[in-house]
């Protein structure tokens, strides 16, 4: 995987962010985590992770979106203790479930027909509205069909071949969208249900409100339960 750091300023502490699927640097570069370094890993056509990069902070806060929640739990096994609060947007440990995750007719379905076209589409539907989308485009994301499909197959094949891993021990807390139209959002309510806190928002899967929350919320905030309602 790709890890790159967004900011690196020395702070003592490190928010730590998987993106899902697809993600690269031009969508994530806008926000600014409060008093701390900032270190994206995306571009899951291997999942090599280095924790040295971890090495040094006095807190670490790890935010995980869409399937960037199940390589966040695979990579980060046995580590949870070092963290400050683990937050889940729009995703769940168990990605490609009938019941808990997306339907695997659909993930596989993606995968297979994965071209520009297929692409266009599953980007209306990760941003919901023409606005969403509009924003997302904004951005100018670059990375092609071609090498996204390459990446959506290894996520695939290693979600099928590793079990137990994206276990929720360490999570702190979930935030769907109850507008999702990748994860629906009654699949990731009851993947956590029972396990940790659910906070669900009028969100689509693509929410740069969700981000700004989970990422830019001060240290420690999720893990009291604060009330980001009116935000």
């Amino acid at each position: 995987m790709e890890q790159k750091f967004l900011i690196k300023d020395g702070y003592p502490l490190l928010t730590l962010f998987f993106s899902g699927w697809g993600g690269e640097e031009c969508l994530f570069a806008g926000y600014r985590p409060s008093g701390s370094d900032f270190l994206l890993c995306c571009d899951y056509r291997n999942l090599d992770f280095d924790p040295s990069l971890l090495d040094g902070y006095r807190g670490i806060k790890v935010v995980a979106w869409s399937l960037g929640v199940w390589v966040a739990g695979h990579v980060l096994q046995g580590k949870e203790a070092g963290f400050t609060e683990m937050i889940a947007v729009n995703g769940t440990p168990v990605p490609v479930d009938d019941r808990y995750g997306i339907p695997e007719q659909i993930f596989k379905g993606t995968l297979e027909r994965m071209d520009d076209t297929v692409l266009k589409k599953f980007r209306r539907r990760m941003c919901g509205t023409p606005e969403g989308l509009q924003a997302f485009m904004a951005h100018h994301p670059s990375r092609q069909a071609e090498g996204l499909k390459d990446e959506l197959a290894c996520l695939y094949e290693a979600v099928k071949s590793t079990s137990g891993s994206g276990a929720v021990s360490g999570w702190t807390c979930a935030l769907v969208g109850a507008r999702d139209s990748i994860f629906p959002a009654a699949s990731q309510t009851a993947a956590w249900d029972g396990k940790v806190p659910v906070h669900v928002f009028d969100e689509e899967h693509y929410s740069e409100r969700l981000f700004r929350m989970a990422l830019e919320s001060p240290a420690g905030a999720w893990s009291e339960n604060t009330d980001f309602s009116g935000k």
